[in-house]
């Protein structure tokens, strides 16, 4: 195994299921570490610093939500959990305390290992040299705060452009409600999910080849939305 190859730090009480894990995503290239309950799992995590964790919420010693807490404060490392408990209230709270992405067993091997990769890639530098963005036909450039279309410029509303550059900040990963409400129009807005539903469909008819099957942004019902490259 290669010694710079990432490294997994897999947080779940289940022997199969670290059976699976670890031969899964040692098959893809990663190094894996293993925990069984919360404290070993803080323990590791501080101690050998992976490049992201997999982190079940049903843990023997302690409620995963805390877990995700308690790592979020001592770290900045990807969280992914991993969980039997598949309720929106489940995903909205694990997403809110902190985790980067929320993935219901069973689950594939491809689609862990395609989450994965969308958390290790280098976060969004807003501030550095006033980046310019590309996914699909759209490219977003931050420092003259314009967008294209297949070369042709599009107008976006302030707001919408906000929406849009919150989620490219964090492509990939799902960001809830409450998150994008508070991010693009302030903690007082918490309960004025309809603005969600009306910019996001603006954007998707501006952005979109069919608006109605949005290939980049994607809902995650009962949750949020999230910003795919692909």
């Amino acid at each position: 195994m290669n010694p710079e190859a990432p490294l997994i730090l897999v947080v779940d009480d289940e022997p199969q299921l670290q059976r699976f894990l670890g031969a899964a995503l040692k098959s893809h290239g990663y190094r894996v570490l293993a925990a069984t309950t919360a404290e070993e799992g803080l323990r590791l995590a501080l101690s050998h610093r992976p490049e992201a964790i997999l982190l079940d919420l049903g843990l023997p010693d302690r409620d995963g939500l805390q877990v995700v807490e308690d790592l979020r404060v001592a770290c900045d490392t990807p969280i992914i959990v991993i969980s039997a408990r598949g309720q929106e209230d489940d995903k909205v709270g694990a997403l809110e305390a902190g985790a980067n992405d929320y993935l219901t067993k069973p689950f594939g091997t491809r689609e862990l290992v395609a989450r994965i990769r969308v958390a290790l890639r280098p976060r969004l530098p807003l501030a550095e040299g006033a980046p310019v963005f590309s996914f699909g036909e759209i490219t977003v450039d931050l420092g003259n705060h314009t967008v294209t279309r297949g070369g042709q410029k599009v107008h976006l509303t302030p707001n919408e452009f906000k929406l849009l550059v919150t989620l490219l900040k964090h492509r990939g990963r799902v960001l809830t409600h409450n998150q994008l409400l508070k991010e693009v129009w302030g903690a007082g807005n918490l309960q004025q999910t309809h603005y969600l539903r009306v910019y996001m469909n603006q954007l998707r008819h501006k952005l979109e080849d069919d608006p109605a099957r949005p290939r980049h942004l994607q809902t995650e019902l009962g949750v949020g939305y999230r910003l795919v490259e692909a």
